[in-house]
Order: structure tokens, then C-alpha cells, then sequence
């Protein structure tokens, strides 16, 4: 599966979000940024991420995946650390 077409399965279901896929093999990493993350726990975070490629990680397309998700405030702070 190509890092474009893991994307395009979290921007279906995360339509307000930046989302940036990297992968090495069957590894993915996702970066989403989005307000919708605002507020939420780093688990809430994953879990809504999560769910959007359980089939993948369900049938092994996807053999490991990190997330990491952000409002846009906390990719900016990142950007100036």
C-alpha cells in the first residue's frame, strides 16, 4: 500500500485535516494536523486515527503504524523548537 492511498483513507473520514503519510515497507507513520484535535487526549487522538485504518491494520496491509496528531498551534510551536 502507498503512502498516498493510506492518506486517502484517514482525509475520507478526517476531511479537515492535514495529513502527511511516511512509510518504510508495511511501517507507516501519519502526521495529522487539524482543530479537531484540539482538546483531546494523545489516546482520543490515536484512537480516531486508528479507526479510520482498522481494516488495513486488521487484515496486515498495514503492519505497524504511529501517529502523531496535532492542532495547528502545536505543529507551529514544533516547527520553532
Amino acid at each position: 500500500m502507498e503512502p498516498e492511498q493510506v492518506a486517502e483513507l484517514v482525509k475520507q473520514e478526517l476531511p479537515d485535516c492535514e495529513i502527511e503519510v511516511r512509510n518504510e515497507g508495511n511501517h507507516y507513520l501519519v502526521i495529522a494536523i487539524g482543530d479537531r484535535f484540539e482538546g483531546m487526549t494523545p489516546v482520543k487522538k490515536q484512537q480516531l486515527i486508528y479507526g479510520t485504518l482498522n481494516q488495513q491494520l486488521a487484515e496486515g496491509t498495514i503492519h505497524a503504524l504511529t501517529i502523531k496528531a496535532f492542532t495547528p498551534a502545536q505543529w507551529e510551536a514544533r516547527k520553532t523548537d
